[in-house]
């Protein structure tokens, strides 16, 4: 099974009803697409009274790739708000638990940072993540190219299988060591591929003031589609089930591109929340 979505769901006006609250775009998001990631958690660990809000107005089948905090995965080191990494851990089991008992919860997603590369001290690191998670599916993106350099990426992959870890395919720009190539391989009955565009220049300029808006800001080709549609097919041979996500929305693509690659691979989702709610409003 082949499930399509997109990194947040705040952030995409052609999916929202005319006049939708902010309150309601998660419900109107789910009205599209099965899946989402939560990104937010990323930057602080949500509540578990945020995470039962968003269960509840999601449809039963609907998951959550909720991405791991920053100070998981090295992005952040200093004025963390936890006095140790236990506590740390602990809140976000507890927040991954609220998904989780709902059955919600479609994997974690560790994404680790550029600097993050492939040294015996990092697998250690990638192994203590495991202990620390272990009763969750948890996906890992490098964003280290010496992770598939010099005939690694084998025994990266193989690494990944052994240990139970979601192999994260990235399709984005090829601009140095800072990114990884496209390996469109399955290490678990779950795959996640991330779509992150392909703007090497934006990848590049991480030192300019609008370098997050202008790295993810890409249209994707129906032709540039279709080449990933058959990828993404092959790694449904491999897989159960794959995860898809766009993270390309600088430009507001992601939503759209989405779509031309659910008609590329002709599927149909069911059980979306419904998407003419509005058309009763006022009527009670």
């Amino acid at each position: 099974m082949i499930k399509i979505g997109l990194t947040g769901w705040g952030d995409h006006p052609s999916l929202y009803r005319e006049n939708s609250a902010k309150k309601d775009k998660l419900f109107d998001y789910s009205g599209h697409f099965p899946i989402v990631e939560v990104d937010t958690s990323f930057y602080a660990i949500p509540s578990v009274k945020n995470v039962e809000k968003w269960v509840e107005e999601t449809p039963e089948n609907f998951q959550f790739i909720v991405k791991a905090y920053q100070g998981m995965t090295g992005h952040k080191r200093d004025e963390l708000p936890y006095q140790d990494q236990r506590e740390m851990f602990e809140a976000f089991r507890q927040c991954a638990n609220a998904f989780q008992k709902f059955n919600k919860l479609g994997m974690i997603l560790a994404q680790f940072p550029p600097w993050f590369d492939c040294t015996s001290q990092n697998v250690k690191y990638l192994l203590y993540i495991k202990k620390q998670l272990e009763e969750f599916p948890i996906a890992i993106e490098f964003r280290n190219q010496t992770w598939f350099q010099q005939g690694r990426e084998e025994a990266t992959i193989q690494f990944l299988r052994e240990n139970g870890f979601i192999h994260t395919v990235c399709d984005e720009p090829q601009a140095g060591i800072g990114s990884v190539p496209f390996v469109p391989k399955a290490t678990n009955k779950k795959a996640l591929v991330r779509l992150h565009g392909r703007n090497v220049f934006g990848w590049r300029n991480n030192g300019a003031p609008n370098w997050r808006e202008v790295r993810f800001l890409y249209d994707y080709s129906i032709a540039e589609l279709e080449e990933l549609a058959t990828s993404i097919r092959e790694l449904e041979a491999d897989a159960e089930e794959v995860y898809v996500l766009f993270n390309n929305n600088s430009g507001h693509h992601a939503a759209n591109n989405a779509k031309s690659l659910q008609e590329i691979l002709k599927i149909e989702y069911e059980g979306l929340a419904p998407k003419q709610l509005n058309l009763f409003e006022g009527e009670f």
